[in-house]
């Protein structure tokens, strides 16, 4: 019997981005395709985001002495600004003089410092974590994982459709803009493949027909702990979240999960 403690979770963030159409209709998302020989969700289709890092951490302490959030959550949200930045070039979150040549400049440096607070103290910019909005939190806890994601979600919309992107080159190989709704039917049609929390956050925003719409529910659904089970009914086992935390689909076939 293997009596030995679970791993501590790793501490992660991720951020859902939005943008107008180009077109009109459903707003758009911004996801990524992993890299497949990344060890966690390699080739699955996801949104931007990695793990909080010490820097982020440092940094949310000096946020937190504000007295506007807590440190930890400051940090979360640093890193979703940070990892913005580093894997799709785009400054969210933040205030100053910035345009695109400043932003690609501005990545540049990150790539090189890997951490945010020197590249603010370089271009004189602050940090606008107004722009940003808690929309959720998943801790797919399992003993049996070696490798766990304790992961908040937030939201933050371009408004604009005309936006560049470009990949970082290391954890991704292909950025994309899609409707939440595209973005499912293109998993059933075996194009993209998905992991259970990013099917299930890809359903929620189907939901909405605009930014707004997503903050206003965002805003009025507090952020609760998701953790999905594992429960057996009519002789089949399925994974299941919690049924009140605004996700219109809460169950799926554990055969049909695809696993990160």
């Amino acid at each position: 019997m293997n009596n030995q403690p679970a791993p501590p979770a790793i501490p992660a963030a991720t951020i859902i981005i939005f943008r107008n159409a180009p077109s009109g209709g459903q707003p758009q998302v911004l996801m990524t395709i992993r890299s497949k020989g990344m060890v966690f969700a390699g080739g699955m289709a996801v949104f931007p985001g990695g793990r909080v890092d010490p820097a982020d951490f440092a940094l949310g302490e000096a946020v937190a002495a504000s007295g506007a959030m807590t440190a930890d959550e400051a940090a979360h949200q640093i890193a979703a600004v940070r990892e913005t930045l580093e894997e799709t070039g785009l400054a969210l979150g933040l205030a100053g003089d910035i345009d695109a040549a400043r932003a690609g400049e501005a990545r540049a440096m990150l790539a090189q410092t890997g951490a945010l607070a020197p590249v603010l103290e370089a271009f004189g910019w602050q940090l606008d974590l107004a722009q940003i909005t808690p929309f959720a939190r998943w801790f797919p806890k399992n003993e049996k994982i070696p490798r766990v994601y304790d992961t908040r979600f937030y939201l933050a919309n371009l408004g604009t459709g005309a936006v560049d992107v470009s990949i970082d080159h290391a954890e991704n190989t292909h950025l994309f803009w899609t409707t939440a709704q595209g973005a499912l039917e293109a998993a059933e049609r075996g194009e993209i493949k998905l992991i259970f929390p990013t099917r299930r956050n890809l359903e929620r925003l189907a939901l909405f027909d605009s930014y707004e719409e997503a903050r206003a529910q965002a805003e009025a659904i507090p952020v609760r702990t998701i953790m999905p089970q594992i429960v057996e009914q009519g002789g089949q086992q399925w994974l299941t979240i919690l049924t009140d935390a605004g996700y219109p689909v809460t169950a799926e076939l554990l055969e049909n999960v695809a696993r990160g």
